[in-house]
């Protein structure tokens, strides 16, 4: 299954690091400007302010979190595909385990496993529901000749052109 809408390789790395960063800013800013406003003391101006200053610390970091995921996903993807040669949803869900499993690594082993079968199993569901929808839309796009279903417009059992075409006249 080949994404003919992402970057070459080495540039996808990158342009999800970049888009990830982008996600976790614009996510984590929505979060803490609420969580700012609701533990701000009484008063508009006070929770506002709040809310602002949580927004401007913890939106950075949030946002780097992400990327850093984003990017050691891409490149281990990237590294998968390379090595195997071909870009299907196993790379997706390889990359998935690994990245989990190499975020979790300060924390031991145990835990580099936990999160290794967290990320392969969110990343098998995400490549599960990408194909469904893919299957899905295109059942609905399927190549049906409007001519069938007009019998006038279909041609006739003798090889002769049906009536309304060209040369029917001279068969009739």
């Amino acid at each position: 299954m080949e994404e003919y809408a992402r970057e070459p390789c080495p540039w996808r790395i990158v342009d999800d690091c970049g888009g990830a960063f982008t996600m976790g800013v614009m996510g984590g800013g929505v979060f803490q400007a609420i969580k700012g406003f609701r533990n701000a003391p009484a008063g508009i101006r006070h929770r506002l302010r709040g809310s602002v200053s949580a927004v401007r610390i913890r939106s950075p970091q949030i946002g780097g979190s992400f990327a850093v995921w984003g990017g050691l996903f891409s490149t281990i993807d990237c590294g998968l595909v390379r090595l195997r040669g071909k870009e299907d949803p196993w790379n997706s869900i390889t990359s998935g385990a690994l990245t989990g499993a190499v975020l979790a690594a300060r924390s031991g082993p145990l835990a580099m496993v936990g999160s290794a079968m967290m990320g392969g199993i969110l990343l098998a569901l995400i490549e599960g529901v990408g194909i469904l929808l893919t299957r899905y839309t295109a059942q609905q796009f399927r190549n049906v000749s409007p001519f069938l279903e007009d019998p006038s417009q279909q041609p006739s059992k003798e090889g002769a052109p049906a009536p309304g075409y060209p040369g029917y006249q001279q068969y009739h």
